[in-house]
């Protein structure tokens, strides 16, 4: 039975129903010009929304480099202390204290742009339609409620974008995956406005191509968390196979960090070198995506061909580690490609120095800094440790 997808439904709706509206109601100056204003509250309140979202974002959140970080530098310190590491006020209070701010001054500014070049252009096409057939006026009702109907989808996307990030939910991510005007417009204007490059970058990264098999029938090695005794396959191969190192590779790292002095310096290098050396395997994921492991998974294979997906990314990670004696974990979880959360592979590396355990992620590296970033926590989540050596 033919299954409708309701993010889908919902969409086509929206955009439907303003457009059904100016065709009942017809084309009319009055009724237009005021529909004019509300479209140009309408198109502020999307703009107003994905400026606050990035400049919010950059400024607040990350504010790692750059005039955001100057702008941060300049807030009072009494301040910072309330909203520092604080996600949920930044998001409830901040944000939308700088959206509000921005949507009355581009309502301000389209009301009167609209008053010295649209309305004119109505009152014209009034005029050209008075005469005509009742079905011209219909179909020109319909057509000025186009840029309110794209305003209606913008905002629904971007309100089911933030709140499947905060709050994922199985079913919700099933129909996600398959919505195709969902994705559409998550990717083309969702996700750019908010600063994620990964989508851009990567399209369909991590789209659950990492896979979990769990082999209870196997006296397999007793590995950290739920596993217990069972043998466990990681896109075909176990976690020993997938990290498994050669002689090349750790030749290789180790005249890789030969100038840096301490840990962090050598896992950060290790980080930019397998991050903007090796290509995501699109052909790979697809084959994993249908569960056909008849493909090299892990360290070598990924530095050899220099092609991989998140698990080869994360093994080779823990390979060059090691062979600079860093202490590095392998971890499984969920990463949110800026559309969807997906099954996921990244690394933490321990800093001797600061006595503590940084979030490392290479696969990601081409949409930000993803090295002991701040941010690291707002797409990825339910880590677990695979490994640890």
């Amino acid at each position: 039975m033919f299954e409708i997808n309701p993010i889908t439904f919902l969409l086509i709706l929206l955009f439907l129903y303003p457009m059904a509206k100016g065709f009942l109601f017809k084309f009319s100056s009055h009724g237009l010009k005021g529909e004019v204003e509300e479209t140009n509250r309408d198109i502020s309140f999307v703009v107003s929304l994905l400026l606050g979202i990035y400049f919010g974002r950059k400024i607040f959140l990350i504010h790692d480099a750059g005039i955001y970080q100057s702008i941060y530098s300049l807030i009072p310190q009494s301040i910072l202390n309330i909203i520092e590491g604080n996600t949920f006020l930044i998001y409830a209070v901040v944000i939308p204290g700088i959206i509000y701010v921005l949507h009355r001054l581009f309502s301000m500014i389209l009301n009167s742009l609209s008053s010295l070049t649209v309305f004119p252009i109505i009152d014209k096409i009034e005029r050209f339609l008075y005469t005509r057939k009742s079905i011209f006026k219909r179909i020109a009702g319909a057509a000025f409620q186009i840029p309110k109907a794209a305003c209606y989808v913008i905002l629904a996307v971007y309100a089911m974008n933030m709140f499947f990030s905060i709050f994922p939910n199985e079913k919700f991510n099933k129909y996600v995956e398959t919505s195709t005007p969902y994705k559409y417009v998550c990717k083309g204007i969702v996700v750019p406005a908010m600063n994620s490059k990964l989508a851009k970058q990567i399209p369909d990264i991590v789209s659950n191509s990492f896979r979990i098999v769990i082999d209870e029938s196997a006296d397999g090695k007793s590995l950290p968390g739920k596993f217990g005794n069972a043998t466990v396959y990681y896109n075909g191969v176990t976690l020993d196979e997938g990290v498994r190192s050669n002689s090349e590779i750790r030749e290789y790292s180790k005249e890789l960090t030969r100038s840096e002095t301490d840990a962090y310096g050598k896992a950060q290098a290790i980080y930019h070198w397998v991050g903007s050396n090796i290509t995501y395997d699109y052909d790979k994921a697809t084959k994993v995506l249908n569960n056909d492991f008849d493909v090299d998974s892990g360290a070598i294979p990924a530095y050899e061909t220099r092609k991989g997906i998140c698990f080869d990314y994360a093994c080779l990670y823990v390979a060059m580690c090691r062979a600079n004696g860093i202490k590095v974990r392998l971890i499984t979880g969920e990463g949110f490609n800026g559309v969807t959360w997906v099954s996921h592979a990244w690394n933490q590396v321990y800093i001797p120095e600061q006595d503590a355990w940084i979030n490392v992620d290479t696969t990601f590296y081409k949409g930000g800094n993803y090295f002991d970033s701040r941010s690291f926590g707002l797409d990825h989540r339910g880590a677990e440790i695979a490994g640890e050596w």
